[in-house]
């Protein structure tokens, strides 16, 4: 079956980075399209990147441009996602998915 694995969420301060990443298994994780989506505090969920195949091609929400970096490594099943300058607008839960699957999502906290 799919798993979504989450890993890499905690505690940050403003201003620092993270680097979060998602194992998949039981689909042809090379054939598809990855996405990181988060859900901030009382907000509905949002998609922040999107890495085609590939990793040809990335897709950012504008908030995030810039500071975020979406890559995956398709030998290792996996996608990343690097968070540099994080805000504090930043702190939610951090899901990553493929096509109508969901990881469990990891926290995602910025916080002086």
């Amino acid at each position: 079956q799919v798993q979504l694995v989450e890993s890499g969420g905690g505690l940050v301060q403003p201003g620092g980075s993270l680097r979060l990443s998602c194992a998949a298994s039981g689909f042809t994780f090379s054939s598809y399209a990855m996405s990181w989506y988060r859900q901030r505090p009382g907000k509905e969920r949002e998609l922040v990147a999107v890495i085609a195949s590939d990793g040809g091609s990335t897709k950012y929400r504008d908030s995030v441009k810039g500071r975020f970096t979406i890559s995956r490594d398709n030998a290792k099943k996996t996608v990343y996602l690097q968070m540099n300058s994080l805000k504090t607008v930043d702190t939610a839960v951090y899901y990553c998915t493929y096509l109508l699957y969901w990881g469990q999502g990891t926290q995602v906290t910025v916080s002086s």
